[in-house]
């Protein structure tokens, strides 16, 4: 597994860090079931705090990406709420939609940028 982190982003290491876990879910280079490293072992490998993967590991339980397992750890197990997941894409994607707006991005230009941006993410097995 490897999760870079970029130490002069604005973004906090924690919040990168939940980024990159949710992405590598996404494009399927962690599965259900599998184990995440221990708070001590990531904290090691990236050369951050033990509190900040602690933090990372919060939050993406809140959000439904990991369960935490005494004996296992950290342990991805997405939790599907189709209905969740698309209330939450909306309230985001409105800021991010209503920016390009104002800068005179095109809705096909939108449209393309979505595509090209989901199709990183479509499961070879979905079709």
């Amino acid at each position: 597994m490897l999760i870079e982190i970029d130490f002069n982003s604005s973004e906090a290491i924690y919040e990168q860090l939940v980024d990159r876990i949710i992405v590598g879910i996404a494009t399927e280079e962690f599965h259900d079931g599998d184990a995440l490293p221990s708070v001590r072992q990531l904290a090691d490998m990236i050369g951050i705090n033990m509190h900040t993967v602690n933090k990372a590991y919060g939050v993406l339980q809140q959000e439904g990406f990991v369960k935490i397992d005494r004996r296992r750890g950290a342990v991805i197990a997405v939790d599907i709420d189709k209905l969740q997941a698309l209330r939450e894409a909306e309230d985001i994607l409105g800021v991010i939609f209503a920016r390009t707006h104002c800068r005179g991005v095109t809705r096909k230009e939108v449209h393309e940028l979505v595509d090209r941006i989901y199709d990183q993410y479509e499961r070879k097995d979905v079709r």
